[in-house]
Parts: C-alpha cells; sequence; structure tokens
C-alpha cells in the first residue's frame, strides 16, 4: 500500500493526530486479524491440514507486523515503556537530529548554485515588470515605500542624524575656499552683464530707502548742524539731499553709459580679481566662514534639514493622493514598461537578483543552519518526538501494514516451498 501524497493544503497538529490515530488503529487491526487468523487456523490444522498454509501465512504476517511496529515505536518512545537500547532514538538523539537536518538544509537547498538556478527559471523581472505596469499595483508599492521609509526615518535618533547632517555640511564648506568660488560665480554674472540689472535694482533701493526714511534724514542734519542754523535751512537741505539723491537715481536708470556704471564695473573687477589673487581678501573671507560655521543658526541646521525631511515623508505616507505620490507611481509604471520592452535590462535585472539572492545565500547560510540546529536544541525532547510523529508518524504506519501484509505472503511462499522440496 502506498501513502497518499495528494494532499497539498497544510494541516493543523489536531488534523494529524487524527489522522494518525486512524491510521494506528488500521494497523493495528491488521495485526490482530493476523493472530486471529492464526489462533484459529492453528486449532483446526490437525483435522484439516490445508489449513497449515493459511496457518502459515498468519504466522509470518504476525512476526512481520510485530517487527515493523516496534521498528516504527523505536523511533519515538520505548515500546511498551521498555529501555531497551537503541530506542527512542528521535527524543534521545534529538539535537544530532537537528544538526543533521541543519546540514541538509544547507547542503541541498541553501546552495547559491540551487538558488540561482531557481531564480533563473523564475524570471523575476518578467513577473514584477507585469505587475508593476499597472498603476495600482504601483501605488501600492509607493505607498509601502513611502510609509516604511517615514517609519524608518522617525525610529532614527533625530541627534546622531543632525550631528551627521551638521559635520558633512560643515565639513565641505571648510574644505571649500569661499572666495575663489565666490569669484568665479561673480565672473559668470559679469560676463551676461547681469551685474547692471544688479546696478539698477541696488539703486532703486537705495532711492526708495532715502525717500521712505525722509525724516531721519531730516533728524540727522538737524543734529550736525549747528543750533543757530534756522530750521527752514534744515528742511531745505534735506530736500535738496533726498532730491538729488533721487535724480541720480533716475539718471543713472536711464542712462547706459552713465559714468557711475563703469566705475560700478571697475570697482567689482577689481573685486573679483581680489577674491581669486589677493591672501588677505581671500584670508579674510575664510575667517568670515568660520564665523559663519560657529554660528548657532549653522549648528541648527542639520535638525531642521532633518525636521523638513521628515515632514516630507510624513505627507506622502499619510496621503493616498498628491503630487509626491503620484510621481513615485508615475516613475515605478514607467520602470516596469521600461523592463518590459528591454530584455537586456530584463537580463541585468534577473542578473543582480540572483547574485544578491546568492551572496546573501553564500553569506547567511550557517547562520540559518545555526538557526535550525539551536532551534532544535532547545525544544523539549518529548514534545519534539510527538512534532516529528504528527508530521511523517501517518506514513510510517504504512510500514507496519505493508510488514504484515508482505510478511505474510513470504510466510506463504516458503511454507509452501518447505512442502514441495
Amino acid at each position: 500500500m502506498e501513502p497518499n501524497n495528494q494532499r497539498t493544503e497544510p494541516l493543523d497538529d489536531a488534523t494529524r493526530a487524527l489522522m494518525l490515530r486512524r491510521m494506528k488503529t488500521m494497523a493495528t487491526g491488521l495485526l490482530l486479524l493476523a493472530t486471529v487468523i492464526f489462533i484459529i487456523a492453528h486449532l483446526l490444522e490437525p483435522r484439516f491440514p490445508w489449513v497449515a498454509f493459511v496457518r502459515a501465512t498468519a504466522e509470518a504476517a504476525m512476526i512481520g507486523g510485530l517487527a515493523d511496529w516496534f521498528a516504527v515505536t523505536a523511533l519515538f518512545r520505548h515500546p511498551m515503556g521498555i529501555p531497551i537500547p537503541h530506542t527512542a532514538i528521535v527524543p534521545r538523539h534529538k539535537d544530532r537530529v537537528g544538526r543533521i537536518l541543519a546540514g541538509f538544509l544547507q547542503r541541498h537547498f541553501l546552495s547559491p548554485e540551487v538558488i540561482a538556478d531557481k531564480l533563473r527559471s523564475a524570471r523575476i523581472a518578467r513577473h514584477l515588470a507585469d505587475w508593476l505596469v499597472h498603476p495600482e499595483n504601483a501605488r501600492t508599492v509607493a505607498r509601502q515605500a513611502a510609509v516604511a521609509i517615514s517609519a524608518g526615518a522617525r525610529a532614527t535618533q533625530t541627534e546622531a542624524v543632525q550631528d551627521m547632517i551638521e559635520h558633512a555640511v560643515a565639513r565641505k564648506v571648510r574644505n571649500t575656499p569661499v572666495a575663489p568660488l565666490l569669484g568665479r560665480a561673480l565672473t559668470v554674472v559679469v560676463e551676461d552683464d547681469r551685474h547692471q540689472e544688479l546696478f539698477d535694482e541696488a539703486m532703486r533701493l537705495i532711492g526708495r530707502a532715502v525717500r521712505d526714511n525722509r525724516q531721519f534724514v531730516r533728524d540727522r542734519i538737524d543734529r550736525e548742524t549747528p543750533w543757530w542754523v534756522p530750521e527752514q535751512i534744515d528742511e531745505k537741505l534735506t530736500e535738496k539731499i533726498v532730491d538729488s539723491i533721487d535724480r541720480t537715481v533716475q539718471d543713472v536708470h536711464n542712462d547706459p553709459d552713465h559714468p557711475m556704471r563703469e566705475r560700478f564695473d571697475v570697482a567689482l573687477k577689481n573685486f573679483i580679481e581680489r577674491l581669486q589673487t589677493d591672501e588677505r581678501a581671500i584670508a579674510k573671507a575664510e575667517a568670515m566662514k568660520q564665523d559663519f560655521l560657529n554660528d548657532e543658526v549653522m549648528r541648527n541646521l542639520g535638525g531642521a534639514i532633518w525636521q523638513d525631511i521628515n515632514e516630507a515623508l510624513a505627507r506622502v505616507a499619510e496621503r493616498e493622493e498628491g503630487a509626491g505620490m503620484d510621481a513615485i507611481t508615475r516613475a515605478l509604471v514607467a520602470f516596469g514598461r521600461a523592463v518590459q520592452e528591454d530584455e537586456a535590462l530584463m537580463a541585468k535585472v534577473d542578473k543582480w537578483v540572483v547574485d544578491v539572492a546568492s551572496q546573501l545565500v553564500d553569506r547567511y547560510r550557517d547562520e540559518i543552519g545555526a538557526l535550525v540546529t539551536d532551534t532544535v536544541a532547545k525544544w523539549d525532547p518529548q514534545a519534539t518526538s510527538q512534532r516529528i510523529e504528527l508530521a511523517v508518524g501517518r506514513d510510517l504506519q504504512f510500514i507496519r501494514i505493508n510488514g504484515t501484509l508482505v510478511g505474510g505472503l513470504a510466510g506463504l511462499i516458503i511454507y509452501t516451498l518447505s512442502r514441495l522440496f
């Protein structure tokens, strides 16, 4: 008889225990049947000589069934509670069983070659691309990724990240000479004549500032002039100064060739050259940069940046819709389509998956094997025996059944041959 291996759904322990009891009952019942037949045949044999064939068959079936019962029972416990040597094998040697199981798993399942062959035949890139091109699937991936990244960011110690950002920014700024960099930037501005636009804007700001602060100019003139100067003259001076500045601003704005523009050009070019060649100007710029790095605002910059990143990630993770989530979704869909349409890219993705999986298996299979060994070592011996018996005990009962039937058939053949010869 052959065990039924057609069931594919996992069974719970209660169902396995029920099936094991049924198979034990069947195997024991067959042994008892052989015993009853043997007794009856032994009693009838003196009156009916041909019953000897039945008696021999039943006798051999009994012997085969008892031997296989002993063998199966000895795996999990002492037969009839008698501590016979080399019985209760599983509970006595469970640690060795764990080591053997771990070694078997490492050699035959957690082999880089086995994993690589399986992944190549699976064509993961094709399946992933086919699944990812559906926007609902891409959105699911985008949301889960956003939630995971946001949770990871929240779990990260703010102080450590803040220090890392501060040190990274500060180190980059310290290692970059600021004066030559500023000089090169201003050179680009000058080459496009954009500095004249800045000059116009600066002049407008000066004119507006003077007009908006007329009273301040008036008060200043009043403090600087002698007491005996009449107030009317102070007022006239104020008007004269404000109007003169305003007219100068207008003249500069309306005249592209105004002398002040030329003087600004010369001054700016000299400043650019000093930033790039003058050691004192460079040293002064570096000193200002150092003061900036030591400022409290700079020390809080890392925390502000990390807080902004956290808030942005949280907003993306909390919203099902939105520009951020839509952008990630579109990117994932586009990636899926690109993989679908590019066999070379698909091969690269498959190779990357195979390489990563093989490296992980090769690196961690010893740890996985150790996990199996340590886990089995912590199990209670009796509980381990019960778990294994529930897993394979039902199939082992077929050994008892087959032993009874095959033993009976062998006994019949042997008895028949002994009578013939």
